[in-house]
């Protein structure tokens, strides 16, 4: 459309005054066919690419008792008459031997994922990065499902029990700054929080792959809005990637809460969108989409004269009595047992809560019915199914249950801990029933995504990322000194800042701190007459403590060993305060050795004896002052759980809830050759200073795909070979290891222990068999 003399001469006017111009130009200048349009403060077209390598930090697989496997698994054979598939007689035997280890873990096949971490990057990764080849090879993410927190005033605590009495975990800084990034500035930041992701979840889907979005009144218009621009509603981009909205009706009908001032909220929605106009998966058959006849129907159906089942469609005569109408023919059903498939207005799923057999104590946690309607409709056996917002893994475990491979994340790292134990559960309870099931591993983007948010391009080659990190360094202790609230200091080797009468030495940003930096750091101490030190770190060699500590202690030294936040990150945090820095937690375990038998190895089992930690929440008399008369508060203080309760006179007393060490302690697990498995990441060689990865990922043509290369990050892998853990049902705990069958020979053997607020701490000892 051409402009008018008057609106050229507006808009010369309008930009030689630096002025914005008038949306209507927007139109009539550039081609835009949108017909609506979602517009938000801060809106911009660009999607992040970066890519950051994944850690795998653990492996978990229930070991299997016999052979077996998934069929979906299957490899051509690289061996054997003509190097095609294998014969049926030799499947049992080729899955066993090439699946599973003497010890029946899966050692090969696809991987199901628990990522920890910002989802951003976690899908940025996924999309650009060298696993989209894994999950391209394994045929896609097929679905995906979301349940954002929509909840502009949701609660993210969760209450952990302590004996009979109950403490409530608020949210780390790091999730309340996600929930404060999404909410902040009201819809504007929630709207550009989700789009951004929305646009990489779409570019990660496979071609007939769909996507279900959660969420509820708060949002749901603006999400509508979103997911058309995204995923097309038959406008822009030619076709309509809209196929429902589903109203999920939670509560029974007829039984609302009694509200006076509106209708009773019993509803959410759920989108349903698919990448492409057709050609997607949806199986409306599937038993779980199913819905009962209603009685009426159920009773009227009949077989005709070949067997086939149907009923004769009625409609209300004038006289309100049911009357036949010879327009309608018949009805055909599949089975008359089997229900109709269900409508887009879900009736049939009325408790929000899910059974007791499922609840993991998340206030958002969906019920496992809901989502294997979506799981069961949108995806087929072995499919990859995803979710990024996966909370206590409902949609893990239901794609477990069906058969479907699947990726989950969480920046929570209470939710990847909850979904761990889950999984595991899941594991042992599909073993008990004689099905397969696959191995899981937790990922992270660990020291890549600390590099990240400090501020190093990860695209560099490796000789001009280190000199960057090099000048990246000092703001980066700068940064630390000021959460931690410590000033800076000279003319030291190993200390940057001081801090009530203590110095403090700050690790480096993608190494653990070894040994060798803390033997460094107690030289000096010797050298400079300093007796009190404190060492900050994201990582510590492991096996280093409490031993470290005893032998500086022998030197007149007292020696902390502090952990950094990743909240550290976050300038608000900062600037008010918020940032912990929490004390190391030690280990203490004794290992039993039994000799070798005739016709079997020696073996090892492992005691968890001690287990301790120095979290502090809040002052017992800051606490004290602000209670009610007859109230009480749970909290934590010097490592210890203490109830404060003020009686009606004002008295105060204070009871302890961590009576014994066992108290602390959710779950821990043991891997009994921990340097058998290195970790291995994969890096990209083909990218020149400065650029930035293709935003389309993985093209077709393969001259433009990326090149990697495998590097060893120096790490092992925790290979979970046996745990135990509390759950809601079963707060009872192990403390002895079963006897591990081993060959003679030296052995490093790992002990990884998760307290009750989800931090996890490892410890390392050798053992001789």
């Amino acid at each position: 459309m051409k402009l008018t003399d008057n609106e050229k001469r507006e808009v010369f006017k309008l930009l030689e005054a630096d002025k914005p111009l008038p949306d209507k130009y927007r139109f009539l200048l550039f081609d835009d066919k949108r017909e609506v349009e979602l517009i938000w403060n801060g809106k911009t077209n660009e999607v992040t690419n970066i890519v950051l390598p994944f850690q795998v930090i653990e492996q978990v697989d229930e070991p299997r008792s016999g052979a077996g496997g998934k069929k979906s698994d299957k490899v051509k054979a690289g061996s054997g008459a003509k190097g095609g598939e294998l014969k049926v007689k030799d499947e049992e035997e080729y899955y066993q031997n090439l699946l599973f280890d003497e010890r029946g873990r899966q050692q090969t096949g696809w991987t199901n994922k628990l990522i920890w971490g910002d989802n951003k990057l976690i899908l940025s990764s996924l999309k650009n990065g060298p696993m989209r080849e894994e999950i391209e090879r394994a045929g896609g993410i097929k679905l995906i499902y979301i349940d954002p927190p929509f909840d502009v005033g949701a609660d993210f605590s969760m209450d952990i029990e302590i004996g009979e009495e109950t403490f409530t975990k608020r949210p780390n800084v790091l999730e309340e700054l996600a929930y404060r990034d999404t909410w902040g500035n009201g819809a504007d930041s929630f709207i550009a929080m989700i789009y951004e992701r929305l646009v990489l979840m779409r570019d990660l889907l496979a071609e007939d792959g769909s996507i279900y979005v959660h969420c509820d009144w708060r949002v749901s218009a603006y999400m509508k809005l979103l997911l058309d621009e995204v995923f097309g509603s038959g406008g822009d981009r030619g076709i309509s990637g809209f196929r429902n909205e589903l109203i999920w009706q939670h509560q029974v009908i007829g039984t609302p809460r009694t509200n006076p001032s509106r209708y009773a909220k019993s509803h959410e929605t759920i989108y349903w969108y698919t990448k492409a106009g057709n050609g997607f998966i949806f199986n409306y058959r599937a038993e779980e989409v199913r819905v009962p006849w209603s009685e009426d129907t159920r009773k009227s159906m009949k077989q005709d004269e070949n067997g086939q089942w149907y009923y004769e469609r009625r409609r209300t005569g004038t006289n309100n009595e049911a009357a036949y109408d010879p327009r309608f023919l018949r009805t055909y059903v599949d089975d008359p047992d089997a229900g109709k498939t269900a409508s887009d207005v879900w009736l049939d799923l009325p408790s929000y809560q899910p059974r007791t057999s499922e609840k993991t104590g998340y206030i958002t946690q969906k019920p496992e019915d809901l989502i294997a309607r979506v799981v069961a409709a949108s995806s087929m056996e072995n499919d990859i199914v995803a979710d990024f917002f996966c909370g206590s893994g409902t949609t893990a475990a239901v794609a477990e249950k069906l058969n479907r491979k699947w990726i989950v994340s969480d920046l929570g790292k209470f939710a990847v801990h909850t979904t761990r134990k889950r999984m595991i559960q899941v594991q042992r309870s599909l073993k008990e029933e004689g099905k397969d099931f696959r191995a899981f591993e937790i990922l992270n983007l660990g020291k890549y995504e600390r590099a990240h948010y400090i501020g190093v391009n990860m695209n560099l080659r490796e000789a001009d990322r280190r000199k960057q990190l090099e000048r990246k360094e000092k703001d980066f202790i700068a940064l630390i000194l000021k959460a931690y609230k410590a000033e800076a200091v000279e003319n030291f080797r190993c200390f940057h800042g001081k801090k009530a009468g203590r110095l403090v030495s700050v690790g480096p940003i993608n190494l653990p701190v070894t040994r060798l930096y803390v033997e460094e750091i107690i030289l000096e101490c010797r050298e400079k007459r300093v007796s009190r030190v404190d060492v900050l770190a994201f990582e510590f060699e492991m096996g280093l403590f409490p031993n470290i500590q005893e032998e500086a202690k022998s030197k007149g030294i007292d020696l902390v060993l502090k952990y950094i936040p990743r909240e550290v990150f976050d300038k608000r945090a900062v600037e008010k305060n918020q940032v912990v820095f929490h004390d190391v937690s030690y280990i203490e375990v004794k290992p039993h050795v039994k000799a070798a038998k005739k016709g079997s190895s020696p073996s090892i089992a492992v005691e968890l004896t001690d287990f301790s930690v120095f979290y502090t929440e809040e002052r017992a008399d800051k606490i004290a002052e602000a209670l009610k008369p007859g109230a009480s508060k749970v909290s934590v203080e010097g490592g210890k759980i203490v109830k404060i309760s003020k009686d009606k006179d004002g008295i105060v007393s204070r009871e302890l809830l961590t009576k014994k060490w066992t108290d602390w302690i959710d779950y821990w697990s043991v891997d009994f050759d921990f340097e058998s498995k290195r970790e291995i990441v994969r890096v990209r060689t083909d990218i020149a200073p400065g650029d930035q990865v293709p935003l389309k990922g993985m093209e077709p043509d393969q001259k433009n795909l990326p090149l990697w290369e495998e590097v060893w990050t120096g790490d092992f892998i925790f290979e979970n070979e046996w745990q135990s853990f509390r759950t809601k049902k079963d707060r009872t705990l192990e403390l002895m290891t079963p006897y591990h069958e081993c060959p003679p020979g030296r052995y490093k053997v790992a002990v990884k222990v998760v307290d009750i607020f989800g931090n996890d701490t490892m410890k390392i000892i050798e053992v001789s068999v």
